[in-house]
């Protein structure tokens, strides 16, 4: 396991046009492709479109998406720090256990903390670019949603749908408090993402189709990576295709649902500067057609996970 971990890591660092020492065919072809999302997600962010869309295409000759044409930069991979890859193994390692959803959030997100120092310049040069959000970066911080104002909605429209989803569910309407994450102190557009994404990812849920069981948790990541380059859903990606990347069953469902995912996100007209605060009284439906949004059609019953438990 060891070898393993270390050719891993190496073929991280280096990514999929790159040489590592050691016999890289150790790895085998679903920890080399795992290595490979890391490598973008870690080490390389603008090469996200890239990877993600050859990974997704491998898996459809049907729904192929179209690779974006812009030229990648021609940039050096950032370095991975040796502490990235501890935190990473140890979140692996207690996969299965009794770490709950909002520990396995909260442990994924702090893999930032181990990244280059060069990461923040290079994932906001990414966001930057990538489609909808600099119009939607535009409208300044979200204010967050309240209680009151879904419950205030008519029944059957959105906001009442989303009333449901948050109150049965005993959720939050935003899972982390974006105060004590000090989002605001991030450069622009990053403080307005990381705060958006916060306010819309249960919403989301909803409008685009998705269940909230483990399978389509992961299946939202890649949405939201597809639509707006997000680092957090890209070492969710990371973190599951490594850890199920020892398992041919289980990569071959999360890679499959993955891809599906991304290939919705990318197809999806950007949502992230939507107002939803004047679609609340509309149906579910209605607000689908509207902005251009097909329910995602999962490749793998949404709570698989749940019925094997």
């Amino acid at each position: 396991m060891t070898d393993l971990r270390e050719s891993f890591a190496a073929r991280v660092r280096s990514g999929p046009d790159g040489s590592i020492p050691g016999p890289d065919d150790a790895l085998g072809p679903d920890r080399r492709e795992a290595a490979d999302v890391a490598h973008a997600a870690f080490a390389a962010p603008w090469r996200l479109h890239e990877v993600l869309d050859g990974f997704a295409n491998r898996r459809s000759t049907e729904h192929q998406v179209e690779l974006v044409t812009d030229a990648v930069p021609d940039l050096p991979a950032l370095p991975v720090p040796e502490a990235l890859f501890q935190a990473l193994w140890s979140i692996i390692d207690g996969a299965g256990g009794d770490r709950s959803a909002l520990e396995f959030t909260q442990a994924t997100a702090a893999l930032g903390g181990h990244l280059d120092p060069g990461f923040q310049a290079a994932q906001l040069a990414v966001s930057r670019d990538w489609p909808g959000v600099a119009e939607a970066a535009e409208q300044g911080w979200p204010e967050p949603f309240t209680l009151a104002q879904l419950a205030a909605a008519p029944s059957g429209s959105l906001a009442a749908t989303f009333h449901h989803l948050i109150v049965e569910n005993g959720f939050d309407l935003e899972v982390l408090d974006r105060d004590a994450l000090s989002l605001r102190d991030l450069p622009a557009p990053l403080d307005y993402l990381n705060a958006r994404i916060l306010q819309v990812h249960d919403l989301w849920h909803l409008v685009g189709g998705y269940r909230t069981t483990g399978l389509h948790e992961i299946a939202i990541s890649a949405f939201q990576l597809a639509q707006f380059g997000h680092a957090y859903s890209g070492f969710v990606l990371a973190v599951t295709l490594a850890s199920a990347s020892a398992d041919p069953t289980r990569y071959m469902v999360l890679s499959g649902v993955i891809a599906a995912a991304w290939r919705h996100g990318r197809m999806t007209p950007p949502l992230l500067g939507v107002d939803w605060p004047a679609l609340w009284d509309r149906p579910l439906e209605d607000v689908r057609r509207a902005l251009g949004v097909e329910a995602f059609e999962s490749p793998w019953p949404a709570d698989l996970f749940e019925r094997a438990a």
